[in-house]
């Protein structure tokens, strides 16, 4: 006789059994665990990484033009500031629209103000040029400039010119303002102004030595050999050279030289003059080793 199993309870044979992993099954289940305790290390060591404090900003990119620096100066530091070829801002200054005077005739030199430009993502040479134009006649002032060129018998643009060579010659402002009444006074009697920081300009240099043979240079420049002013400004004077130009003290100077640091001499006599002029040549001979 066959017994019949009861209804609600399963054979013995098909009891279940507790599931057993397969090889394969303990591999996945051993790298599964191994990639939750991984990311379980790696989660802090990112949270630490988000709590270190943010890098300073960087630092602006400025330009600074000092006083007295000539045109060619300007541009290659401008060249270097953008990261230009050399020569880029030269050939943009010949045809970039900039605010000069006609008599300028598209050449910036004297108009590009000495100061402290910042430098932005989108500057080019063009934009650049153009602010320091622009600064130029701000900080000039077009009619402080045109009553004193006006009572001084000269045009704005020669009054930027004069101030390129006094800011070229002085180096404090009192002497500032005696420069520019030296240069007055001689442009009044029709006299060359012999000046030597022209004939630097004219040689593409800067020293206090001129040789006889300097002064024989053929060139509009040479202010030994020629009466009245250069063609253009010698340089890009700043607001303190243009004052000295603007309002001069009083005096009847026509020499001067600077024999030693801080001892410049104006004269109105020509043979006291010779004798400082001496002085400075022993004293520079002596500088030199050939005195």
């Amino acid at each position: 006789m066959t017994v019949k199993p009861s209804r609600g309870r399963p054979p013995r044979s098909r009891a279940r059994r507790r599931p057993r992993l397969t090889r394969r099954g303990r591999i996945v289940l051993v790298l599964t665990v191994a990639t939750v305790a991984a990311t379980a290390v790696l989660l802090p060591f990112l949270l630490r990484e988000t709590d270190e404090e943010p890098p300073p900003p960087t630092r602006p990119v400025t330009l600074v033009i000092p006083e007295g620096r000539r045109a060619h100066q300007v541009y290659a530091a401008v060249d270097k500031v953008l990261k230009q070829p050399p020569g880029t801002t030269r050939s943009v200054a010949s045809t970039a629209r900039l605010a000069l005077p006609p008599d300028a005739r598209r050449n910036p030199e004297g108009y590009l103000f000495p100061a402290t430009y910042p430098i932005e993502a989108d500057t080019t040479p063009a934009s650049l040029l153009g602010f320091m134009v622009n600064t130029a006649n701000q900080r000039f002032g077009a009619k402080a400039v045109t009553a004193g060129a006006r009572g001084g018998g000269l045009s704005p643009y020669e009054t930027v010119g004069v101030a390129s060579i006094v800011q070229a010659e002085a180096d404090t402002a009192e002497d500032m303002g005696r420069v520019a009444r030296v240069i007055r006074n001689r442009l009044d009697a029709g006299m060359p102004l012999q000046m030597d920081s022209t004939l630097n300009y004219a040689l593409g240099r800067s020293t206090l030595d001129t040789t006889t043979e300097d002064t024989r240079l053929d060139s509009p420049y040479n202010t030994y050999e020629r009466r009245g002013l250069p063609p253009t400004p010698i340089g890009n004077p700043g607001e303190e050279a243009m004052r000295a130009v603007l309002d001069p003290p009083k005096g009847d100077w026509l020499y001067f030289v600077t024999v030693g640091p801080g001892d410049t001499r104006f004269t109105a006599d020509y043979e006291e003059h010779r004798r400082n002029v001496e002085e400075f040549n022993a004293r520079r001979a002596a500088e030199r080793g050939t005195g």
